[in-house]
Formats: C-alpha cells, sequence, structure tokens
C-alpha cells in the first residue's frame, strides 16, 4: 500500500510539474525522456530500500515471537513427560502408589489383584517393611512393591495417630522419583480400596493434565469434614495429582511436612501442603472414602449421577452382596464393570402402573420394588442402612441428605441382588439377572399386588461408554410386560428428549 501511494504521489507530482513547467512544448524530447528514466530509476532504489527494511523488520519481529511462544508454550517435543496432547488420557497415563502395611498385606493384596491389570496399568504398592513373596504367577498380577524411604527424621506429634502418615503422605513425591516416563497423573490409594480404572480414566480425562490439579472427595461424615477439612480429598478413598503439581509438591513437600508435626494423617499432610501452593481441591463424588459402618447398600443403590470410582474401608464395611464374603463380592461386581463400566451403580426409577410399585435399579448391582408410588426426589436420597464413622452421632452427623429405613411392613423394598449379566452382541444389549434376597418380613395388609411373589428382575440395556462425554444425567426406565411367572422384566436406557419420570 505505501508503494502504491508513492507512486501515485510521484505521478501527480509530474502531473504538476507539466502542468506548470515553463519549457515550451518544444523542448528536446531527449532531455525530458532523460528526465523520466533518472526519476523512474530513483523511484526504483526508494522502494526497494523500502522493501528491504520492511523485510527485515518483519523478520526480527517474527523470531522474537517464536522466542516469546517458545518460553510460555513448550511444544510436545519438549514436554518433561513427552506426551502428545492430542492423545486422550487413557491407564497407560496413570501410575498409582498404593499405601499398605506388611501387617495386612497377605489378606488387602487380594483386594488390589481384583482390579489391577498388568501390564496395562503402572504403579507401586509401597510397604512400611519387607514381606514375604508370593509365587511368581501371584506377583505378576499385582504391582511391584517398594519399601518406603526413612521418616525418622521428621517430627510427629499428634498423640492418636501414627507415624506411618508421615511415609504414606510422601508416596506421591517417592514415585516421581522413580522416573516413569508418560506420566500425566499419579493416584493416591489404600490397599483396602477396589477401583474401578475405566471410570477413573473417564473423570480424569476432563482434565487438561498439564494443569496443577488435585482431584478427590470429602468423607461422608459430617463430622469427620469438620475435624480435618471438607477442602481436603480423603485419602483412602482415592485421589490425582496431576503431574505438574507432583513436580512442585514434590520440591517442597519435606519442608512442608515439618511444618505441621501435629496433624493426624497422611491426607491432612497433602491437603496442608496444597494449601501452601494455593492449589484447592476439585471434588469429584464418584471417589467414595466410606467413613460408615454397616451395609452399603442404601449409599451404593443411590449413587451419585457420577462414574463409580472407588469404594473403600472393604474390611470395615459389609460384603456388597449378601451371603458372599468380601472377596467374592467384589468379583461378582467385575462381570457388570467388564459389560459396561460407565453404568455400574448407576440408578433409574420407572413404575409399574398396573400393580402400583416403584422400582428402583442400580444398574449391575441390585433393583429394589416398593409397593406404592414414590417420588424420584425420595428415592435419590439414599437410605440409611449405614452407620456413621462416630456411632454416637444420629443422622445429622452425615454430610449429605439421607432418608429413614421405613419401619411401616409395607413400605419397605423388596431387594433383588445381581445374580450374573451377560453381553448379546447381536442384539448389543446387556442382559442383567437379580435375584430376591429373603429375609423374615412383617405381614402386609394392603390390598395390592405383593412383590414377595416376584422372584427375578430380568434387565435389558445397551452399554453407553460414551455416557459420561455428555452432561450428566439419570438413566431412564421402564417395566416391560412379560408372560414370565415370578419375573420383572425392566429396560434401562438413555433418556428420551420427552422423557419424564412422572408420578402418574
Amino acid at each position: 500500500m505505501n508503494n502504491n501511494r508513492k507512486v501515485e504521489e510521484r505521478f501527480q507530482w509530474d502531473q504538476n510539474a507539466k502542468k506548470h513547467s515553463n519549457i515550451s512544448p518544444t523542448f528536446p524530447k531527449l532531455l525530458l525522456s532523460s528526465i523520466f528514466l533518472i526519476s523512474i530509476l530513483c523511484l526504483f532504489y526508494t522502494l526497494s530500500f523500502s522493501n528491504a527494511s520492511n523485510s527485515s523488520n518483519h523478520q526480527l519481529s517474527t523470531s522474537k515471537t517464536i522466542r516469546v511462544i517458545s518460553k510460555e508454550m513448550p511444544s510436545p517435543v519438549s514436554s518433561p513427560r513427552g506426551l502428545n496432547p492430542v492423545v486422550k488420557t487413557n491407564l497407560h497415563h496413570i501410575v498409582f502408589g498404593i499405601a499398605a502395611s506388611a501387617r495386612f498385606w497377605e489378606q488387602r493384596k487380594k483386594y488390589i489383584k481384583l482390579w489391577w491389570k498388568p501390564p496395562r496399568m503402572r504403579g507401586i504398592v509401597w510397604l512400611d517393611k519387607a514381606v514375604k513373596n508370593g509365587s511368581s504367577d501371584e506377583d505378576r498380577l499385582l504391582p511391584p512393591v517398594k519399601i518406603s524411604g526413612d521418616t525418622s527424621k521428621f517430627k510427629y506429634k499428634n498423640p492418636k495417630g501414627h507415624r506411618s502418615a508421615i511415609r504414606i503422605s510422601r508416596i506421591v513425591s517417592e514415585t516421581l522419583r522413580l522416573g516413569f516416563e508418560g506420566v500425566r497423573w499419579f493416584v493416591m490409594g489404600d490397599d483396602d480400596t477396589f477401583f474401578v480404572p475405566e471410570n477413573l480414566v473417564r473423570v480424569l480425562s476432563k482434565y487438561d493434565h498439564n494443569q496443577l490439579y488435585y482431584i478427590g472427595s470429602s468423607s461422608e461424615s459430617h463430622l469427620q469434614n469438620i475435624n480435618f477439612s471438607y477442602g481436603m480429598a480423603y485419602g483412602g478413598g482415592g485421589f490425582a495429582i496431576s503431574y505438574p503439581l507432583a513436580k512442585t509438591l514434590a520440591k517442597m513437600q519435606d519442608r512442608c511436612i515439618q511444618r505441621y508435626p501435629g496433624l493426624y494423617g497422611s491426607d491432612d499432610r497433602i491437603h496442608a501442603c496444597m494449601a501452601e501452593l494455593g492449589v484447592p481441591l476439585t471434588k469429584e463424588p464418584g471417589f467414595h472414602q466410606y467413613d460408615v459402618y454397616g451395609s452399603l447398600l442404601g449409599l451404593l443403590s443411590a449413587h451419585p449421577v457420577a462414574p463409580l470410582i472407588s469404594i473403600h474401608h472393604l474390611d470395615v464395611v459389609e460384603p456388597i452382596f449378601p451371603n458372599v464374603n468380601r472377596v467374592q463380592a467384589l468379583q461378582r461386581l467385575k462381570v457388570p464393570i467388564n459389560l459396561d463400566s460407565a453404568a455400574i451403580m448407576q440408578q433409574s426409577i420407572c413404575y409399574d402402573k398396573i400393580r402400583s410399585w416403584t422400582v428402583s435399579v442400580s444398574w449391575g448391582y441390585a433393583v429394589q420394588i416398593y409397593r406404592g408410588i414414590f417420588s424420584v426426589r425420595e428415592l435419590e436420597i439414599p437410605a440409611r442402612t449405614f452407620l456413621n464413622w462416630y456411632k454416637r452421632a444420629d443422622y445429622t452427623g452425615f454430610s449429605f441428605n439421607t432418608r429413614p429405613v421405613a419401619r411401616h411392613a409395607c413400605q419397605r423394598p423388596f431387594v433383588f441382588y445381581l445374580a450374573n449379566a451377560l453381553y448379546n452382541k447381536d442384539t448389543n444389549q446387556t442382559a442383567s439377572e437379580y435375584v430376591q434376597h429373603r429375609i423374615s418380613r412383617s405381614e402386609c395388609n394392603w390390598k395390592m399386588a405383593d412383590p414377595s411373589r416376584i422372584e427375578k428382575v430380568h434387565v435389558y440395556k445397551k452399554p453407553d461408554p460414551h455416557l459420561w462425554d455428555k452432561a450428566p444425567r439419570r438413566n431412564c426406565c421402564r417395566v416391560l410386560p412379560t408372560k414370565k411367572k415370578g419375573t420383572v422384566v425392566v429396560d434401562v436406557g438413555v433418556c428420551g428428549e420427552d422423557d419424564v419420570i412422572e408420578l402418574r
């Protein structure tokens, strides 16, 4: 544009010169041609110099821009983790640090073996002291075992706690220093925790692993959260720390630990260091500390509309299925997890309007049938089949809404637990069967259909691995007609645009 303007100005100058010139028309043409040629040469030289200057300035400006970008936005190749940001987070990007005790290792390694997936998963079990090695076949089904570093130099002054809290709080930093490659997340957990790895990946995939993230959840006990913090990730239920945050934590953690000798556990020491780093807890409700006693039926059958990630305190709570031990119960749960991990424990509620029943499906776990019509708002609240971590606390001691277990014989639900599940590739459907758990009951004199005559519930559902890529919404279900005696058939699936769970 500058060149055009100069040409125009030159042209205008020539025109004005001709207009006001005193040279007669008879002036020799040779002289005029010479003047014109000299003008053109001068103009060409001026333009060339201008272009050269502009080009030089442009190159200088560009090189400065590149240098600035290279400092603020490192290329994937120069990343310390050597990651391609286009690749979606998968199991290989996660490294586990599992806190374990030699005293309980023989029992609790059975829990880890249920969810660990070699060689797709990476991690370390950190023990307080050496244990006897199992068979080579058993070792291949477990993460490698290491002994935590010496923590005798650190002060510990809590009269109710144990020094092991210090070594456990350093697990993420010690795991980082082992030099695993391609790490995006470090996940902390206990040896009495059952993880659903596929759902862990689904949750962590939502977040930018290049940022400083501290992801987990609170306790179910309000008093626990008051005594420690609502802003703390409880370690037993598991929490995730992004790679950059783990690096930052490792640089200052030992100094940080020395500043808090009076704290009780490992997770509150981690939280104290996070507070000093200014990184808040990002809450994900699928991490479950389960600071409760008793049956998890009420909690699991009304699971939040979020992926189930972990179940902690397996040695404290009752087995999740009746008449089996804890390991057998989790082995049964693995069957539906392998078929449709995204949907495990997800609640859907519908009505058998002919018999005036309410049906609540916790997919892959249990189905409950209630006499009468109950609102969704009521049934999405967990029934108190469990006790608070502080056994003297009443229902106000929980950090979430609960509802009482019905005392009236006619209002107590009939519970059907998962017996088996399979996948039909021809119909792209899972079929799961739930069998009634028989218990002694008081007589009900309501003049309505009696669910006690139902032996089984069959639930059909299409797997939806992308369930959590969309906005969270509870699945819909409907009771299907059937000629099978003693059987209720339910179809579960993604709600349609106009689907509403209406009472009537």
